[in-house]
């Protein structure tokens, strides 16, 4: 690991998605986050005016190091988000903002680099089998605007490595009939059924409509927020359908992955969705179809999972660790 020089201090760190951009300082090596505010996105432009519009309210020096995790593979200079408008040049908005360093990570890779500095209270285990390996792979998924997924591996020096990818457009599998007939309409309505369309804020609507068209009953008005809200007051049985369909894929794509990167350091549920429904997960497939792998069901039994639900963004830590370990 890097050691942070005290004079880049204060550094600025951002967590940004299709729906909030999340700014914060670190005023001193290893500080908690302080200045915390969360924009809306659709009310900037573009991300350099929300850049500008944080930087001018701030109380302390102004930042020349940032780092900012979003939700979105960064391939080179130029990033087009996925599921916002926002396309800009890295190097132009380090110009304009007068950075002199600007760094941009994918908001899961940020989200994991974090996961060492969490706390017991920043997390709740999910089912009560399996003991973490210290020296193993961690494995990160979470639902919010997409479907971010990442991890950590170690070194041959024991540091440890965090993954960026978009394992979020994987495919979608299913387990019985029911779940076939969802991912057929899915796979007709987009041309690929990726885990994303059905593991996030939109796949939610994406799933209540699928299984009006299999049932051949209209599908009412609603968004992400209304199909949760009326499966938690279980006012609608389709939407009840959608969240238990939503805990059994987010099951079957976590046990995906932690065969995938033999993640015996536990899985990890971040992502805005998950903890908005409360105690669902408790009691829904989630761990059962985590585990339902055969041959290998007692060796994913073996692994941890843990939902994380931090107040402040803990993919923020994760961004100001990048600055010295990337």
């Amino acid at each position: 690991m890097t050691v942070a020089n005290t004079s880049s201090f204060p550094r600025l760190m951002g967590d940004v998605g299709g729906t909030n951009a999340r700014f914060a300082v670190q005023e001193a090596p290893g500080a908690q986050p302080t200045q915390v505010v969360t924009y809306p996105s659709v009310e900037y432009d573009t991300i350099a005016d929300a850049l500008k519009a944080y930087v001018a309210q701030l109380t302390c020096a102004r930042p020349l190091q940032a780092a900012i995790g979003i939700a979105n593979p960064i391939v080179g200079d130029h990033v087009q988000m996925t599921n916002f408008r926002w396309s800009f040049s890295i190097e132009a908005v380090r110009k304009e903002l007068g950075f002199e360093r600007l760094l941009f990570i994918n908001d899961f890779t940020a989200l994991a680099l974090s996961l060492p500095s969490l706390q017991p209270e920043h997390l709740r285990r999910i089912g009560t089998a399996g003991t973490a390996d210290p020296k193993g792979a961690i494995g990160l998924l979470g639902p919010g605007t997409g479907l971010g997924v990442s991890g950590l591996l170690h070194d041959t020096a024991g540091h440890l490595v965090p993954l960026g990818g978009e394992g979020g457009h994987v495919s979608l599998a299913s387990a019985n009939a029911r779940e076939d007939a969802v991912i057929a309409v899915l796979r007709d309505r987009f041309g690929h059924a990726s885990a994303e369309r059905a593991l996030q804020g939109a796949g939610l609507v994406a799933v209540y409509e699928a299984l009006c068209k299999i049932d051949g009953v209209p599908a009412a008005n609603l968004d992400p927020a209304g199909v949760t809200a009326a499966a938690m007051a279980g006012s609608d049985a389709r939407c009840v359908e959608v969240v238990e369909l939503f805990f059994a894929f987010l099951g079957s794509v976590a046990g995906n992955l932690a065969l995938t990167l033999g993640a015996r350091g536990g899985v990890y549920i971040g992502g805005g969705i998950v903890p908005r429904l409360g105690d669902w997960i408790d009691r829904s497939a989630f761990r059962e179809r985590f585990i339902a792998k055969g041959r290998f069901r007692e060796y994913l039994d073996g692994i941890p999972t843990w939902l994380i639900h931090a107040e402040t963004s803990p993919a923020l830590i994760g961004a100001a660790r990048a600055l010295d370990e990337l």
